[in-house]
């Protein structure tokens, strides 16, 4: 597919002044040039030229916003220039896989002051002694090349760079969200104190039921007591009552053997 073709299918019924990202990658250009790409693209940020066969930048509309370049797998060998005219404030420029063999070739970037990032994989100019060193000399702007920067420390993620300028104000808000609303520790210890009367309650509650128990278990002891000693009454009423009748029953005998006497000395 062409790469003006490819464009115009990119923009999805979008006008080109709103368009933020183009990928365009795996597109043909015609005669090594870019097509459909122009001036009107501008608040584009990222662009993505990947393995569309670009030989040269000559024809690169000018597009201030553009922070992010990625032009890896290509046949450039020259006319970097062009960058620092057409996009000044490039933070990242991926040239992986192209035709670059001299550092003459790249110095033209130090005019890329805003230059963070700097791709080179696969580039005949990273066989040179002393290639890393170099490149960190002739481009003090960087930071990292190939993704590592001079103390071969990895670069983060593009998301990451993209958030380092919201970070504080993010940490602020984590330590403001963090930290308890005013008033919430006097709520928690009043609801602490709610909690430990109604456990008191609780206790006491179970106390008195306890208490309950034992006063009715007393009280109906005591009454199965006084049945006993009733019972125990009326037995002993029942002994005397026996014991007054045998006495009875003894004198009367007494009585009967003594008139018999007498009838028998008459």
């Amino acid at each position: 597919m062409e790469m003006k073709k490819r464009i115009n299918l990119e923009l999805r019924d979008r006008a080109p002044e709103e368009v933020t990202e183009l990928v365009l990658d795996n597109c043909l250009c015609v005669n090594g040039e870019i097509e459909g790409l122009n001036d009107t693209f501008k608040k584009l940020e990222f662009l993505s030229m990947a393995n569309v066969e670009l030989s040269s930048l000559a024809r690169l509309p000018s597009l201030n916003k553009l922070r992010k370049l990625e032009l890896s797998d290509n046949i450039i060998s020259g006319g970097l220039e062009v960058l620092a005219e057409k996009c000044p404030n490039l933070t990242y420029l991926n040239l992986s896989g192209n035709k670059i063999k001299d550092l003459s070739t790249v110095e033209a970037l130090q005019n890329l002051k805003n230059l963070k990032s700097l791709d080179l994989f696969n580039c005949e100019i990273t066989n040179l002694e002393d290639y890393r060193e170099s490149i960190f000399e002739l481009l003090q702007q960087i930071t990292y090349l190939d993704g590592f920067d001079q103390e071969d420390n990895e670069a983060p993620d593009s998301e990451e760079e993209d958030d380092e300028d919201g970070d504080e104000d993010d940490e602020e808000e984590e330590e403001d969200e963090a930290g308890p609303p005013e008033g919430y520790e006097e709520e928690e210890e009043e609801e602490e104190d709610e909690d430990e009367d109604e456990d008191e309650d609780e206790a006491g509650s179970e106390l008195g039921e306890g208490e309950e128990e034992v006063g009715l278990s007393y009280l109906m002891k005591e009454e199965i007591q006084d049945e006993e000693d009733d019972d125990d009454y009326v037995e002993e009423g029942e002994e005397e009552e026996e014991e007054e009748e045998e006495g009875v029953r003894g004198e009367k005998r007494k009585r009967d053997a003594e008139d018999d006497g007498e009838e028998e000395d008459d």
